[in-house]
């Protein structure tokens, strides 16, 4: 059996509200809290704990899109947005700012689940995305950093480049590090030596 998915829903409309929560009770979602804006999102966020951020308002104003990207980039969570009226540049800038579901004159009780649904598998599916971009980051760098401690094993030690791998390759074993860690590590001591 999974655990019920928990919802911190954001809506200044008593009436708007009770629909979104019939919507969540409806879909099995238990509701942690529901708050009248997006003020202080990011500590709200880290106490709470939430899986989902639900919005539901008229239209998003800056400073809450805003406070949707701070809560992005420090508290990420998928974000479910909800809105009576829309334009272009709020809908880009929502989406830029980590919004993962954007639904425009789209709330009624039996939508809330769909809506939801979607926020987290686009969020999960960038997440992973961005989490492979990083890898691959890491692994360019590290890479890069391998090779520069094998041109200074060659230079220094008169070592072919096989040769020079190798030596890096034992070496992380015999420390139970990676190479690109010991690669860095010996890089950083060649630059301190050469002062």
């Amino acid at each position: 059996m999974t655990k019920a998915l928990s919802v911190l829903l954001i809506d200044d409309n008593p009436a708007r509200a009770e629909i979104v929560q019939a919507g969540l009770a409806a879909a099995g979602y238990r509701l942690l809290a529901r708050l009248d804006g997006t003020q202080d999102l990011i500590s709200r966020v880290r106490d709470l704990e939430p899986d989902v951020v639900v919005v539901s308002i008229d239209s998003p104003s800056r400073d809450t899109i805003e406070d949707m990207r701070r809560t992005t980039d420090q508290a990420p969570r998928p974000i479910a947005l909800f809105v009576d009226d829309s334009d272009p540049a709020t809908i880009a800038a929502a989406i830029d700012a980590g919004v993962s579901a954007y639904v425009v004159k789209g709330v009624a009780q039996d939508r809330v689940r769909p809506v939801v649904d979607v926020a987290v598998a686009q969020f999960n599916r960038y997440q992973a995305m961005r989490e492979e971009l990083d890898r691959t980051r890491l692994s360019l760098v590290e890479r890069k950093t391998i090779d520069r401690a094998k041109g200074l094993l060659m230079e220094q030690r008169g070592l072919g480049e096989e040769a020079a791998y190798r030596l890096l390759r034992k070496l992380a074993m015999d420390q139970n590090k990676r190479i690109g860690e010991v690669a860095r590590d010996f890089v950083t001591y060649a630059r301190v030596l050469k002062g």
